[in-house]
């Protein structure tokens, strides 16, 4: 079985852990703060998923980190879930970006197992 690549990328580091613990199982992980990082991480990982925090310093947000990831040719492919504190009416905006998933903070890490395991018609 192939390992799936994962990054996650959110400014708060127990975020980043939270969804580690989550899903490290059968995932490469890499992990980013800011978008400009997530841009970056993804070129170099070229993951099959991120899970993507919409709000974070820099000088890009999630919004346009996913943009950019699902413009580029090695990354367009990769599957985008958004994690927000923000209301739910950005998620509008937020799918037509390139998110497939758009989870409201806090969240389960139960319903994003779920949503991801629906993504690859799997488990994760």
């Amino acid at each position: 079985m192939v390992t799936k690549k994962l990054l996650i990328v959110d400014d708060k580091r127990e975020i980043r852990q939270l969804v580690r613990a989550t899903l490290e199982d059968g995932w490469e992980v890499a992990e980013a703060e800011t978008g400009d990082a997530a841009v970056e991480a993804a070129a170099r990982h070229k993951p099959d998923l991120v899970v993507m925090d919409m709000m974070m310093p820099g000088t890009i947000d999630g919004m346009e980190a996913t943009r950019r990831i699902k413009s580029a040719p090695e990354t367009a492919d990769c599957k985008v879930i958004m994690l927000s504190g923000s209301d739910i009416e950005l998620r509008e905006a937020a799918l037509e970006a390139g998110v497939v998933e758009f989870i409201q903070k806090p969240f389960s890490p139960l319903d994003l197992m779920d949503k991801i395991g629906t993504l690859f018609g799997d488990k994760a």
